[in-house]
């Protein structure tokens, strides 16, 4: 089991031991063998892929950005296959601070808002809350950031 507060922070970056995988309307978004795991206290892990492995075609610029204090400002994009479209389902660091620079332009999918996203086998459940955008699968400890009364952890 790995415990979500042992994880650093500032966040740690490391490579997916895993194949990830992202699903949406039937198609597959993004797959890969080398995503990248941020591993964040209190939070379970946000699984970055690169470029190349994601379906540049269903990716479309979304409305807004955020501020993290660790990795810079985020870019959200919308997806979009067919006649479906999901808002800021998925987001992304154009620009990322020196620390996170392997980030740049990886992009990092929120659970709750597609299909199905997989670890290996495993289908993922999403973290709690509309904000973190965190994969849980069954070999995490919680608890997790997010839920209602959490936001002060």
């Amino acid at each position: 089991m790995e415990s979500v507060w042992e994880y650093p922070r500032p966040p740690a970056l490391v490579p997916s031991e895993r194949r990830a995988r992202v699903e949406l309307a039937g198609v597959t978004i993004a797959d890969s063998t080398r995503a990248l795991r941020v591993l964040e206290t209190s939070h379970p892990p946000t699984i970055y892929f690169p470029p190349e492995d994601v379906a540049a075609e269903y990716l479309h610029s979304g409305r807004g950005r955020s501020l993290c204090e660790w990795k810079g400002t985020a870019r959200y994009l919308d997806l979009q296959v067919g006649d479906r479209r999901e808002a800021a389902a998925a987001w992304l660091y154009p620009e990322p601070v020196p620390a996170y620079a392997e980030l740049r332009d990886h992009v990092c999918f929120y659970p709750s808002r597609v299909d199905a996203c997989w670890l290996g086998d495993e289908r993922v459940q999403a973290q709690p809350g509309d904000f973190y955008g965190g994969w849980i699968t069954a070999d995490l400890e919680g608890p997790f950031k997010g839920s209602p009364g959490t936001l002060g952890w």
